[in-house]
């Protein structure tokens, strides 16, 4: 039997991955970002453990939810799964002064990363839109740049990307992935998606519950290796990336 975590799995993709972790016999505790959704999440997979609350886009409350991920750990693996969609019209400001999308879906993942006591195994939600990142890295927090909710929500997914390859440079006994889940009829994606709703848990599964060939630093759509922006196989700018993230949040990320 596999611990993992899944963020993110009061609805959506993160709680088809969990029910199906649980109907494979895996111990797992669920996430949501308020009491009322954690009880919701529990309610929609039964088995699993419990479901750990923490709202991803406050920098406090996400070192929070770091510790009691510590508290009740270790986990063998962690799906990074939380995130927001392009939808948004206007830069929406966090409690800290950040961009809620780059809060949610960037700088989280990277907190919960370097705090966090490592699992076995770390996989990471981008999406196709990562191609369209922008690599340069500028003005992350969107000061200066008019705002466009489909570039924040691309350049976040080349975020994660970045930092799951960094993951997996910087911790060579750890095996550290992202997903790609298509364009799936989920609340985020809407109805209209057409790609297969089924496959993308399934990868995500298949990563984290250890049934996939030992890779490392990979991007899979579908159980299988796909396109990724070559700019995120650069150590430099994983590095660069690392940096301003550590100086946002104040949590340097660890060394091998």
């Amino acid at each position: 039997m596999t611990r993992i975590l899944v963020t993110g799995s009061s609805d959506g993709l993160g709680q088809m991955a969990a029910r199906l972790l649980v109907a494979n016999g895996h111990q797992v505790v669920l996430h949501a970002r308020n009491h009322a959704r954690a009880a919701h999440a529990i309610a929609q997979v039964p088995g699993a453990q419990t479901a750990l609350v923490g709202d991803l886009s406050s920098i406090a409350e996400t070192k929070a939810l770091a510790a009691s991920i510590n508290e009740l750990g270790p986990f063998d693996a962690i799906i990074h799964n939380a995130a927001v969609g392009f939808q948004e019209r206007e830069r929406i400001a966090t409690v800290d002064g950040l961009p809620h999308v780059f809060a949610v879906n960037s700088l989280a993942p990277y907190i919960l990363t370097a705090m966090v006591k490592r699992p076995k195994r770390l996989v990471y939600m981008s999406s196709r839109l990562h191609l369209k990142g922008n690599p340069s890295l500028s003005d992350l927090t969107w000061e200066s740049r008019r705002w466009s909710g489909m570039q924040a929500y691309s350049d976040s997914k080349l975020h994660a990307v970045l930092l799951a390859f960094a993951a997996a440079r910087h911790w060579p006994d750890v095996l550290s992935n992202c997903v790609e889940p298509g364009w799936v009829a989920t609340k985020m994606g809407g109805p209209e998606a057409t790609d297969d709703l089924d496959l993308a848990p399934r990868t995500q599964a298949w990563l984290a519950a250890g049934t996939a060939a030992r890779v490392t630093g990979d991007y899979f759509y579908h159980q299988r290796s796909a396109q990724v922006h070559s700019a995120a196989f650069d150590p430099a700018l994983q590095e660069r990336y690392l940096a301003a993230c550590a100086q946002l949040s104040g949590i340097e990320f660890p060394p091998r």
